[in-house]
């Protein structure tokens, strides 16, 4: 039974992180001109491409989210090997290697420490999401052949 409530927490949790990455994206150019007037001058300074490159980021981040959504109701529904959920991952994973990509990009308007550690946990999401995809791919087709069985 706690298994169901947890799943049931993290189908909330993902609702309302995805609706809040929204609401955060369309805030966007808010947020960064309040922090480049009381973090850092730099973020003013690069105010454009900043915002292109985290609102794409914000983007990219919703759309794993909703793929997690989507993922979280086919173990709700008991049937969690399907080809949606690999296609899923598989997206997840091109997506998660874009936003390393675009902080990569952004080393070079707005170097910090923290920049490093977002390239590389997302460069690992993305490999592993992947590699997800082929352990979930395995399962579908036994899954299948499991079904055709008498």
């Amino acid at each position: 039974m706690s298994q169901e409530k947890l799943i049931r927490f993290t189908n909330l949790l993902l609702g309302f992180m995805f609706y809040s990455g929204i609401v955060v994206i369309l805030g966007l150019p808010f947020i960064l001109k309040i922090a480049g007037k009381y973090f850092s001058p730099a973020i003013t300074e690069e105010f454009w491409p900043i915002l292109i490159i985290y609102g794409l980021a914000g983007i990219c981040g919703v759309t794993i989210l909703n793929q997690l959504r989507k993922m979280i109701k086919t173990v709700m529904d008991k049937n969690c090997f399907v080809d949606n959920n690999v296609q899923s991952l598989k997206l997840m994973g091109k997506v998660s290697l874009t936003i390393s990509i675009l902080f990569i990009i952004e080393l070079f308007f707005l170097p910090t420490p923290v920049t490093f550690v977002i390239i590389l946990t997302f460069f690992i999401a993305g490999i592993f999401s992947h590699v997800l995809a082929c352990v979930f791919e395995e399962a579908v087709r036994y899954k299948k052949e499991n079904d055709l069985t008498i």
